[in-house]
């Protein structure tokens, strides 16, 4: 996950005090430190992060930097003699590489059989499953309504000229939703048939751009405070929720939906890196990270949902934000064997 898109400013300031609040790498207190190298997305409450510490003794370092294929490229970068003790963020999307290069040691996190059996991605157990989350079709709910327009309702109905020049999405090249919404058209229209459906987008007038910042902030017209005029974009199905919590006045419905029927499905996993410094650390922390505590906090501080079966939602997510029963998928292994390939052959179709 990662999961989801770079959240507000207001969440990055939190993440930010976390970050100096744990300590300098050459502490005297570092043999009971555990490290966690994760992307710029992640934020945990201060109370979660204190409750860690205090019941396993070991102080949290939390190293961010990049999104979460950057995080994972410099783990690769320094495979056997890491930055930190756990990586947090990987996906489906590029778990393959990870495993292929012996990226993680074996660890079997203690609470895994509280968790759905469908988010356990590996039966060796190098990584396992945190956090859940669908990369979906978001529509402008008031834009459509206003003009008496059908919003669509699956990927198919985008190629329709009634939706032309109305969709942007983002470079699955620089973007981990927009990777996310490529792989959905594999997953929809197969080898055969996803190129002929983006020469299809591309003549319908899709627009592309390098990040979800750009697609949903300034293009998108159903974002708070945005002068887009894109009514379709590619985002989470938990961003109708996002658009409630931070609105300036909480409205009465959600401004925007989620089509459910385009849903790629992402998992987002940790796993203790080869060669960590504080081996018994890093297993507390994934143990942790699977924790009640820890799976409650999800939702409202990283905009994702949990994998710990039976852990409450907020009211707000109950309400809007989605979790498709039948999402877009595909296996793992075989993303990892042909993403390369399929951005290059999705640069050709769609951007030359």
């Amino acid at each position: 996950m990662t999961i989801w898109h770079k959240r507000s400013v207001a969440l990055a300031l939190v993440a930010a005090s976390l970050v100096a609040g744990c300590g300098d790498a050459g502490d005297s207190s570092a043999g009971k430190e555990v490290v966690l190298v994760t992307h710029d997305s992640f934020v945990i409450p201060k109370a979660v992060k204190a409750a860690f510490e205090q019941e396993s003794g070991f102080k949290l370092k939390i190293l961010q930097g990049g999104d979460a294929g950057e995080a994972v490229n410099r783990a690769l970068l320094t495979k056997g003699n890491p930055q930190g003790d756990v990586l947090f963020g990987i996906d489906n999307n590029l778990l393959s590489r990870a495993l292929d290069e012996g990226l993680f040691d074996e660890y079997e996190a203690t609470e895994l059989d509280d968790v759905e059996s469908s988010f356990v991605l590996d039966p060796k157990h190098r990584v396992t499953p945190i956090d859940h989350g669908d990369a979906c079709l978001n529509i402008d709910r008031n834009w459509f309504a206003s003009r008496g327009i059908a919003p669509p309702t699956s990927l198919d109905d985008l190629t329709a000229p009634r939706y032309r020049k109305l969709l942007v999405v983002q470079n699955p090249a620089t973007s981990t939703p927009g990777l996310a919404f490529m792989l959905a058209s594999v997953a929809r229209f197969g080898e055969d048939g996803w190129r002929d459906y983006w020469r299809q987008l591309r003549a319908n007038g899709v627009l592309v751009v390098d990040g979800w910042e750009e697609a949903y902030t300034q293009r998108f017209s159903g974002a708070g405070g945005s002068k887009g005029n894109r009514p379709i974009v590619v985002s989470y199905a938990t961003s109708p929720a996002a658009e409630v919590i931070f609105a300036a006045k909480p409205p009465t419905s959600a401004p925007t939906a989620a089509v459910t029927e385009s849903c790629f499905r992402q998992v987002e996993l940790a796993g203790v890196l080869d060669g960590a410094k504080n081996v018994d650390g890093a297993h507390a922390l994934i143990d942790f990270m699977l924790s009640e505590r820890f799976q409650a906090a999800l939702p409202e501080s990283m905009f994702v949902l949990p994998v710990r079966t039976g852990t409450p939602l907020p009211d707000t997510f109950r309400r809007y934000a989605v979790s498709p029963s039948t999402p877009l998928t595909l296996p793992a292994d075989e993303i990892g064997a042909n993403r390369d390939r399929w951005i290059d052959e999705w640069t050709q179709t769609v951007l030359r």
